[in-house]
This record gives structure tokens, sequence and C-alpha cells, in this order.
């Protein structure tokens, strides 16, 4: 009799455990369809949406011969306090640690923005509506900060929800790359990067660069190209199609008698040259400087190998909380410009990663005659 009893209770657990199991499978078999079908791209050459100043601006196009600024920050959806870690680097955080945080460092990386008094403004993962950022409309929270300036905003990120974490999971993001001016905009485009064909597509970022045309008074034009290449799940054949992409439509404007500025989050490690030896993460492989057009250069490499090994590195790896000479630094940020745009000055500036895992980087140039 107790044998019998036995028996029932085991296929009882038995029924139980494969119910159990039967319904984690089907859930996952949901969540990859919905994934799959959620699935999709960004259009390629969309034109953006060109905010117009909230306040007065007399500006009407850009001279040669006078100098401006330019910063570029990478303000990482306003999540990097200095003690935050995230989990695709290695640690524990996979959302903002509250939403007063997030408003709290979105707005500090402004203020530290605006005290540079730059006349153009390039910001990236900069989130609209995001599960990763409570939701907060860092573009709207920015241009607060800037009311005087044109601006459009490229998305790269309107992903499907990502149930991982699973106690905390990082969410559905809608996140882009942000540009202001002093300057009209006259036309803004954006394009699509060529981006992983696996299954990591629907995982990465849906990245791309933005194209803006600003009025110069010798009657060319000042393009500014803003760029976030891929990080994460990225190959050489991705790598080598982004880098082919846009320095192929940098030259053509070059071509035309434009003047050229390419800045942003380049994802490669922009102080190594590619015949440096050693390992390289995924994500700060160097940059293949034989790519770079005839007539374009990065402004890094005005610098002896002396100097640009004592700058300040653009961003340090999120896999723990910022410790200075213990976190692994590197520098992903930076500028190309044409033969025809001087650089007066360039700095990557030191916060301390104060308000994201990546500082600016600020250059003054002259467009020549």
């Amino acid at each position: 009799m107790e044998n019998k009893i036995g028996k029932r209770r085991v296929k009882r657990i038995l029924k139980i455990l494969g119910g159990a199991a039967g319904i984690l499978i089907l859930t996952v078999a949901v969540y990859l369809a919905y994934i799959i079908i959620d699935y999709r791209r960004i259009e390629d050459r969309v034109a953006l949406e060109i905010k117009e100043p909230a306040e007065e601006n007399k500006e009407t196009a850009a001279k040669t011969g006078t100098e401006y600024t330019i910063l570029t920050y990478n303000i990482g959806f306003g999540a990097y306090t200095p003690d935050f870690s995230f989990f695709m680097d290695g640690g524990t955080e996979s959302v903002a640690k509250s939403e007063e945080s997030v408003l709290a460092t979105v707005s500090g990386a402004a203020d530290l923005a605006k005290k540079e008094d730059a006349q153009f403004y390039l910001f990236q993962e900069v989130d609209m509506d995001s599960t990763r950022s409570y939701h907060v409309d860092q573009y709207a929270l920015l241009s607060t900060f800037f009311p005087e300036y044109y601006s459009d905003l490229a998305v790269n990120y309107d992903s499907s929800f990502l149930f991982y974490p699973i106690l905390q999971p990082h969410g559905k993001s809608y996140a882009g790359i942000a540009l202001y001016s002093k300057f009209p905009i006259t036309e803004a485009v954006r394009r699509s990067f060529p981006i992983s064909e696996s299954f990591s597509k629907y995982l990465d970022l849906d990245r791309c660069y933005s194209v803006n045309r600003i009025p110069v008074e010798n009657g060319k034009e000042l393009c500014i190209y803003q760029l976030h290449m891929s990080a994460y799940g990225n190959d050489d054949q991705i790598r080598a199609g982004q880098v082919s992409m846009i320095c192929d439509d940098m030259a053509a404007e070059y071509a035309a008698g434009n003047y050229i500025i390419c800045g942003g989050d380049f994802n490669h490690d922009l102080k190594r040259m590619q015949d440096t030896e050693g390992e390289f993460a995924s994500w700060a492989y160097p940059f293949p400087r034989q790519s770079v057009p005839e007539g374009l250069r990065f402004v890094l490499d005005s610098f002896s190998e002396e100097e640009r090994e004592t700058m300040h590195n653009s961003a340090r790896n999120a896999d723990m909380a910022y410790e200075e000479g213990v976190t692994y630094t590197v520098t992903l940020d930076g500028f190309i410009i044409s033969d025809n745009v001087t650089c007066i000055s360039y700095e990557n500036m030191d916060t301390g990663y104060a308000y994201s895992d990546h500082d600016p980087v600020k250059m003054v140039f002259r467009l020549d005659e």
C-alpha cells in the first residue's frame, strides 16, 4: 500500500515538474517569437526633423577664419554614475538607479557641456523612452539647456523588450544621437550602418550616423557627421562595412569641396595604430587608419605617440565601479577633420567619469578659406 502511495507521489511530482518545464519552454518560445516578429530595421536615408531654437538666434551661417568649438559626449543614457557597472560589460546593473538619478546625471552632463560654450554639441546614447532610464525623455531635457540652438535626433535603438537579467530586465529602449548647432541646419539625414545578420542583430543597437549640413558664408557647407559605431556582437566584416560606408560618404563630400567634421563614439581604440601588437577587446580595436580617405585625418594623429599616451582616456570599462588607476580606460571618442579644417586645440576632458562611462572630447577649430 505504501509503495503504491509512493509511486503516486512520484508521478504527481513528475507531472508538476513536466508541466513547469512545459510552461517554461512555451514562455521562451513565445518570447523568441515576439523578438523575431517585433524586429525591424530603421530605414536608411531618413530625413531628420530639425527643431528650431526656442529662443532668439540671429546666426545665419558659419564663417571662415573664425574659431569655433565642437564637443562630443556619450552620456550613457543617464545611468553611469561613477559607481555604476553594466551587465553587458561584466558588471551587475542593467538599469539606472532611479528616475531621480537619471535626471541628475543627464542634467549634470548637460550643464558641464554648456559651460564650454561650444557652437556645436554631439550627444550619444540619448534615451527618449526606455525602461533602463525610467522613460525620461533625455532629448527634451538636454534641449532645455540649449534653447538657442537648432537640433535634431537620429534614432539608433528602437528595441524589443529585453527580458534579461531576469530579476531586473534591461527592457525596451528607444534612444538616439542628438546634435545641437548654433547655426541653422539646412538638412539632416540619418544613415543606417550595416549590422550583423546573425541572431545577435535582435540584441544589438540599430547603429547609425547622421549627416548635418551647416551653411558657410563662402557658399560651401560644413558637413558634421555624428556616429555611434557597433560595440557588442560585432565582427570584422561588420566593423569593416561600417568604416567603409562612412569613409566613402565623407570622401564624396570632401571631393565636392565641403568642410568635414566627423565626431562621436567610434567604439575603437583611437590612440592605437592598427599595426600595434597585442590583444584587443571586441569593442576597442584600433581604427583602420588606411581606410580614412585622402584629405581627411584623425585629429589625434596630429600628436606624437607620447602626447597621445599622456592624454586622459575618454571612456572607462563598466565591469566595475570606477576606481582611478585600476579600472580599464581607453579613448573611444574623438574627431576626424578634412584638410580645409584647422584644429586650434584638442582636449579629452577629465571629469573622472562623473556623469557617464565616457568623458567629453572638445575641439576648437577654424574653417579655412
